[in-house]
């Protein structure tokens, strides 16, 4: 798995165990966008809005990557939620630049 993901989902399950997302939204740039599809739930543009969308709303399930593939920058990461981890919850896209997260679309299975 690319280190950047990798790191995405296991700080991001540690914050869904810890209630605690700083060390995952250390890893998003200063600009950067979070976007969702398959629910009404933002876009967040900036790091703070980021953090602040976390902070009101912060997930309770932890996350299991079933698929990935590297596109350049780009990574895609099908997931399933813990509590049913065999099944397709979504896919992820993120967009990196040095290192960063600087893009996240979240799609929702319906």
């Amino acid at each position: 798995m690319n280190p950047v993901l990798e790191r995405h989902v296991r700080s991001f399950n540690r914050g869904v165990k810890k209630g605690d997302f700083a060390t995952m939204l250390s890893q998003f740039s200063d600009d950067a966008e979070m976007t969702f599809d398959g629910i009404s739930v933002g876009p967040f543009r900036g790091r703070a809005s980021i953090e602040r969308a976390y902070a009101e709303n912060p997930p309770d399930d932890e996350i299991t990557i079933l698929r990935t593939e590297e596109l350049g920058d780009t990574l895609r990461a099908e997931y399933a939620w813990s509590k049913n981890p065999k099944v397709k919850a979504g896919e992820m896209v993120l967009t990196t630049m040095k290192g960063k997260i600087s893009r996240l679309v979240i799609h929702y299975e319906r």
